[in-house]
């Protein structure tokens, strides 16, 4: 497939981006930038993770999603007397026939929200690495396939809450994105006001696009061009977290511990993916800068130095898209 062909199946194959987003819009007000992460999550059959205070309509928002898509869906709520088995399934035992058999879990569907997943203890939270890096699940002597797509979109309280637990850094990093909600603006809320104070049902969103439409769209995402100068632009970065002091002496003492090569990786393809909802055949280092937060948040471990002075990790992402060199 040449250039072209490849730049005329995109626009064609996108169209189905704007109307997911007018679906969403018919239930959110505002969250632009949210709802581009899920869809670029979607396209890149990537995990996120939502982090926000309550009220924020994270979970409002993986619903609308669903919603659009025609899949199956399933909600689990994360608490703190939540086991492994409510999540994944267990081994039930026929007394007649003497024999076992799997009961499967509601981890086994197409879309998972995972409702405050800090609020579960560690040992609910391992169980996870395994489904969200194979895609599979072992359940007794047997490994069975999750469906594919598989995504699991979390939302989690800051971790100064009441009741909250850290998420383990190898779960972190299985994470595609960590996109931080925001309150939203003064114009917005009045929308919500009137939108929202009601004792009436709120607004469903309704199917709009099938899984084999999002999957062909898939294929073109992997197909989407990033010339090497990019590819280069995208190491840097990630390259940076990990010797800052090659770049800013300053930001030396600020990072504990850098991104891991899955932060490459994952820059790359939703970068692809960002570019596919704009309807374009190639990366552009903007693509790069826009999503770099999302990627890096949740892989950098800022030093005791940054936390004593509040130096938070968007601000040390700051410096670091500030001194590595745009294409």
């Amino acid at each position: 497939m040449n250039n072209q062909e490849l730049s005329d199946n995109i626009t064609a194959a996108c169209q189905w981006v704007p109307i997911v987003k007018e679906e969403m819009g018919k239930v959110l007000v505002g969250q632009a930038d949210l709802v581009d992460r899920l869809l670029v999550g979607l396209l890149c059959k990537g995990h996120i993770l939502l982090e926000g205070v309550p009220g924020l309509a994270k979970t409002l928002a993986i619903n609308a999603l669903s919603g659009c898509v025609h899949t199956e869906f399933s909600r689990i709520q994360f608490t703190p007397d939540l086991l492994p088995s409510d999540l994944l399934g267990t081994m039930i035992y026929n007394p007649r026939e003497a024999t076992f058999s799997a009961k499967l879990g509601p981890i086994f569907s197409n879309v998972i929200l995972a409702d405050e997943i800090n609020r579960a203890p560690a040992k609910v939270q391992s169980a996870l690495l395994e489904a969200m890096q194979e895609r599979q699940v072992t359940i007794g002597d047997t490994t069975y396939p999750l469906p594919d797509p598989f995504l699991v979109l979390a939302t989690q309280n800051p971790i100064d809450q009441e009741g909250t637990y850290q998420l383990p850094e190898a779960q972190l990093d299985r994470f595609l994105l960590k996109v931080t909600v925001n309150y939203p603006s003064r114009d917005e809320e009045l929308i919500i006001l009137d939108r929202m104070a009601t004792s009436e049902p709120v607004y469903r969103t309704t199917p709009v696009v099938d899984i084999p439409t999002v999957a062909k769209s898939i294929q073109l995402v992997n197909s989407i061009y990033i010339d090497p100068a990019v590819r280069k632009y995208i190491v840097e970065l990630v390259h940076t977290t990990r010797y800052p002091a090659k770049v800013d002496t300053n930001l030396k003492n600020l990072i504990r511990v850098g991104a891991s090569p899955r932060a490459t990786i994952n820059l790359a393809l939703a970068s692809r993916a960002k570019a596919f909802m704009a309807g374009r055949a190639f990366v552009t280092p903007q693509d790069v800068k826009d999503l770099a937060h999302d990627i890096l948040r949740h892989r950098i471990l800022p030093s005791y130095e940054a936390e004593a002075e509040d130096i938070t990790t968007d601000q040390i992402i700051d410096r670091i898209l500030a001194k590595v060199p745009v294409p």
